[in-house]
């Protein structure tokens, strides 16, 4: 029995210890993609949150890819980061209603680090375009390789209804009503400076959510850390009377 404090109290604070480094990681596991409006028809920003590399490797180069209903995107440009676009050729051309025949779409969108972005450290990619406006009630996923320095992580998982939660799941959202013209220039869909700005407000909503978390893990953590050092100084000072 001399041996139970001791052992609870090591236990304790083994598991405040492993709550405090885990905090970080717990703040965000996946590629997230948000948007300020996702109305049918209505233009958009989509903006991925990239939180960490490869287990543990740098990231050299972001895909994005892009659903088959959408033909064209305007990728924001980003500081220590090269883009580019991936063309595929359209099984049935289009008319881009001004005349024009479109014969190819882009398939995705590269972002290439100058040089490679650090794990541990976040970032985000936006891209602009129009949701399609016979789209209402789909879910459109956006399939994202992430290469590093050492392998590479697929984010191109499909999570099935009533299934449980994919360990790469594809960014996605799901098309909500049209709230607009048939141009898709919705009330919620504003011009192209305000949406970026709604989009990076939307950004900084998120860090902050995955920052609270992290430091209530990492307090949970010191928390339960104290109570084992306690209960271990007071077996010790049991034993020695």
């Amino acid at each position: 029995m001399k041996f139970t404090t001791p052992i609870l109290a090591a236990t304790a604070l083994s598991a405040g210890v492993v709550l405090a480094l885990a905090s970080p990681l717990a703040a965000s596991a996946h590629i997230d993609v948000d948007a300020p409006t996702t109305a049918a028809g209505a233009y958009t920003v989509l903006t991925f949150a990239l939180p960490h590399g490869c287990d543990a490797s740098s990231t050299t180069m972001v895909s994005i890819g892009l659903p088959d209903s959408i033909a064209s995107v305007t990728p924001t440009v980003n500081a220590g980061w090269a883009a580019s676009e991936t063309l595929v050729d359209l099984a049935t051309p289009i008319d881009d209603g001004e005349g024009h025949t479109i014969t190819t779409r882009t398939g995705a969108v590269l972002y290439t680090a100058d040089t490679p972005f650090p794990d541990g450290l976040r970032t985000t990619f936006a891209l602009s375009l129009q949701i399609p406006a016979d789209a209402e009630g789909e879910t459109l996923e956006f399939p994202v390789l992430q290469t590093c320095e050492v392998g590479e992580t697929n984010w191109n998982e499909a999570t099935g209804e009533g299934e449980g939660e994919s360990a790469h799941p594809a960014p996605a959202i799901t098309v909500t009503a049209a709230t607009g013209d048939e141009h898709g220039h919705a009330d919620s869909a504003v011009d192209t400076d305000a949406t970026h700005d709604e989009a990076a407000a939307m950004t900084t909503t998120v860090a902050a959510s995955d920052d609270v978390l992290a430091r209530a893990l990492g307090a949970g953590g010191l928390v339960v850390g104290a109570v084992g050092i306690a209960l271990a100084v007071s077996a010790r000072r049991k034993q020695s009377v």
